[in-house]
């Protein structure tokens, strides 16, 4: 069959649907070659899905990009990045300008090769590292569970959706999210799989054989497979992953990667790559688009900007129930949001260090950070936290922070099990979906594992607190494999990460409420096993 007559049955399930999908291809395909650099294959692929998506369920408003009740849009595969860049723009987002698009890639714009939280509207999350995404939007829905639980529905209550490819399932850290949100239940979890059997070295059967939607279920998800081309069922698919509550959900869309491209379509050659003028042209023909480069026929911009603005009634009817809650409700609500801390915080911080000047202590840093913990946690309902397994060691639960979060209850202690890399990346996604502040705990040397997510909570400037004990060769009978010698200095090389190696209980006071304060900076605290010495107890150590 050639793409002409692929497109031409495709095109017929639903042409509605697809005409606007064609504007994704169409903006990918011009995007790229301008730039002469870029991936046009998964866009092009995955333009049916996301136009179902965007136009039917996700609940989002273009003019208020930052409503706090939106769905969570995640692109994993982030080097997919203009089918989100033309989204955006499509829908109306008002950063994400046509002049944009033309300088994809380009220096000084917001629409790099990989999405970047913090440049441009409508980006929820820095990707490109993959899996990194799934796991972010991971945390995502756990923020949006606990803050449900503890303001209602009415004011929290929305879903997450993450594009995937071959690559984030590939990844360790795809197999850590998966099975931590199939263990917690996370049911507004959705996951669109761009299943095209294409990665960069050929053909999927290189190196990736196993039954994906079995693995899923396996983990506690429910599956869907469908025709990743067909509006229709896509529509049906992604009803279907929404009626289901107790479980997240996986839809498998089965998609030809670089879709409408004559010569390159389910090839290697179109995931990485420009076209090229000739090909490009022919994708264009092929899927009956005549319009110039960058320019997308009125009729179609004017439903794309329908879709829009679909959520702004929704946007509405929140505003007026936030404005119907009881007063102290609301104002812990938006200060919250706001990254405000409360206003009992500053007493506890004064109560707690006069209470070590009062009481010199000589325990080891990681149980001062237990203390600390334990005196400041009362007055910050926003601080969730949580431990890799390591909760008798790390020291990171207190009687505050003492509720565990199941699939049931949606309490303030994550065990995210035996999953550092998950772990990190789940709590810069609670951080990023915002109302929460997240820290977990693990073991210094294990940081390498969790590295790349800390590099990205650095990155994106998200105030992360990462508990790192057991930090020097002093394990010793644990030998050297659990004894970290470059750690700290290399942890100390990524820029905008604040690393604290306190030596005494008053250091690792004032290093948590450093950390605390620090909500674009991400804090990594290094602690001791054995017990030090209070150093000196003058006012002199008051900060200033």
């Amino acid at each position: 069959m050639t793409m002409q007559d692929l497109v031409a049955s495709k095109a017929v399930l639903d042409p509605g649907n697809f005409a606007l999908a064609n504007c994704i291809r169409a903006l990918a395909i011009d995007s790229v070659e301008a730039a002469k650099s870029g991936h046009p294959g998964a866009p092009m692929g995955m333009a049916d899905a996301a136009t179902v998506l965007f136009r039917h369920h996700l609940k989002f408003d273009a003019s208020s990009p930052d409503w706090p009740d939106r769905d969570r849009f995640v692109l994993s595969n982030g080097h997919a990045s203009m089918l989100l860049y033309a989204l955006l723009h499509l829908t109306g987002y008002e950063d994400m300008t046509i002049e944009q698009l033309r300088n994809f890639r380009q220096w000084g714009a917001i629409t790099a090769g990989h999405p970047e939280y913090g440049h441009a509207k409508g980006v929820e999350t820095t990707t490109g590292p993959l899996g990194q995404g799934l796991a972010t939007a991971v945390g995502m829905a756990l923020a949006e569970r606990r803050l449900s639980a503890e303001f209602g529905p009415e004011l929290v209550d929305h879903r997450t959706y993450v594009f995937v490819g071959d690559g984030c399932l590939e990844e360790g850290i795809g197999q850590e999210a998966i099975s931590l949100a199939g263990h917690l239940g996370l049911g507004k979890l959705i996951v669109l799989y761009d299943d095209n059997s294409i990665t960069i070295d050929g053909p999927t059967s290189v190196s990736f054989s196993e039954d994906v939607p079995a693995r899923f279920r396996a983990c506690g998800w429910h599956v869907v497979s469908c025709d990743g081309h067909n509006g229709k069922e896509i529509d049906m698919a992604i009803a279907e992953a929404k009626a289901e509550t107790g479980k997240p959900s996986l839809i498998a869309l089965k998609t030809v990667i670089g879709f409408g491209s004559p010569n390159k379509a389910g090839t290697y050659s179109v995931h990485g790559s420009p076209l090229g003028g000739p090909e490009a042209a022919a994708a264009k023909e092929a899927l009956g688009w005549t319009s110039p480069p960058f320019d997308i026929p009125s009729p179609l911009l004017s439903v794309w900007r329908a879709a829009g603005s679909r959520g702004t009634p929704e946007r509405d009817a929140w505003e007026k129930r936030l404005a119907a809650v009881p007063s102290e409700r609301r104002e812990d609500f938006t200060r919250r949001l706001a990254r405000q801390r409360p206003a009992g915080y500053e007493e506890a911080v004064r109560a707690a260090r006069a209470a070590l000047f009062a009481e010199p202590k000589r325990v080891a840093t990681r149980r001062a950070s237990q203390m600390a913990l334990e005196m400041l946690a009362p007055a910050l309902p926003e601080l969730i936290g949580g431990s890799a397994d390591l909760t008798g060691s790390n020291l990171t639960r207190v009687k505050a922070v003492d509720q565990q979060f199941t699939r049931d209850v949606a309490g303030r202690y994550i065990g995210y099990g035996v999953r550092e890399f998950a772990m990190a990346a789940a709590m810069n996604g609670i951080n990023l979906h915002g109302g929460l502040q997240a820290y977990g705990g693990t073991f210094l040397v294990f940081s390498d594992y969790a590295r790349n997510a800390i590099r990205l909570s650095a990155l994106m400037g998200v105030g992360t607190i990462y508990v790192m004990t057991h930090d020097s060769i002093g394990l010793g009978e644990d030998g050297p494999t659990h004894q970290p010698v470059e750690h700290l200095a290399s942890l100390r090389a990524i820029p905008n990460l604040v690393v604290f190696r306190p030596a005494d209980a008053v250091e690792t006071l004032e290093a948590w409420d450093i950390a605390i304060r620090s909500r674009t900076v991400p804090s990594l605290l290094a602690l001791s096993r054995q017990d030090v010495p209070q150093l000196r107890l003058d006012a002199a150590r008051e900060p200033h």
